[in-house]
């Protein structure tokens, strides 16, 4: 079964190593099937190469190479090419309308808005965060007491005073392992995390929500000043996994899961 496997090795991630990742899942999956790595700029023109499926894991933030993504999204939805994560995914893959939707539905989620003029619709604080709508990692990212943009551009959020962020990680429904950073003000500075029975729930609310039958999401979730959970982002489209910091049989079930989740979705 010849995959087709999507990554930037060399992306410059902040306090991550995409090629390192990426190298170790590589080197594991071709235990089970063949493997071809290309750059996402690549994507759209290696389709012709007859892959049994598509597999995007560490590409980069789509915005650095819009068109051509678009152009590799457009040619495999038209090919019936098979892409993992599917292309159905509803949270980051799609946009970051989701947060809105989200907010609209009443789950656990940062409150947003995409105009200034729905301010009114969000809690009163001292500051905003606002950021593009088609931004990602944390590019663009501004805080302001007046938030300023045109409507439909932008998401406009309260700034909160978190205690800490959060990650959940799961294959297809079924939850592997969550990593907390204990200090805000480093994202990336991660440690294993024992999630409480709430704390799954409401991480599976927004896998449930999703409808992704197969692939890897990530659950961003932040820890207000309440105590509650609230979410981040629902990453559906190329996650970094933080594999080099979890326990070797936490990272050997992962990739073991991965396999599996691959297989099924071949046979699907």
């Amino acid at each position: 079964m010849p995959l087709l496997y999507v990554t930037d090795l060399a992306y410059p991630a902040r306090g991550r190593r995409y090629g390192d990742e990426d190298i170790f899942l590589t080197s594991r999956l071709r235990e089970h099937f063949g493997l071809a790595l290309c750059h996402p700029r690549d994507a759209r023109a290696m389709l012709a190469l007859g892959f049994d499926a598509v597999v995007v894991r560490n590409s980069g933030p789509v915005l650095h190479y819009q068109q051509d993504h678009d152009a590799f999204r457009a040619a495999a939805l038209a090919a019936g090419t098979r892409v993992y994560n599917p292309l159905t995914g509803r949270g980051d893959m799609a946009g970051k309308q989701y947060l809105l939707d989200l907010t609209a539905a009443g789950y656990p989620v940062i409150p947003t808005v995409d105009d200034p003029a729905d301010l009114g619709l969000l809690p009163s604080v001292p500051t905003y965060a606002v950021k593009p709508k088609r931004g990602a990692d944390s590019i663009g990212l501004t805080f302001t007491d007046r938030p300023q943009g045109a409507a439909g551009e932008i998401l406009i959020q309260p700034r909160v005073d978190f205690a800490y962020e959060v990650s959940f990680y799961f294959v297809d429904d079924a939850f592997q392992y969550a990593l907390y950073a204990p200090d805000p003000a480093r994202r990336w500075e991660l440690t294993p995390y024992e999630p409480t029975p709430a704390d799954l729930d409401f991480a599976r609310a927004f896998i449930g929500w999703n409808t992704l039958a197969h692939g890897i999401q990530r659950v961003d979730a932040c820890r207000a000043p309440s105590g509650e959970l609230l979410l981040v982002e629902l990453e559906d489209l190329n996650p970094y996994l933080s594999l080099d910091l979890v326990a070797p049989e936490v990272r050997d079930g992962f990739v073991t899961a991965l396999a599996q989740s691959l297989f099924a979705f071949l046979k699907a």
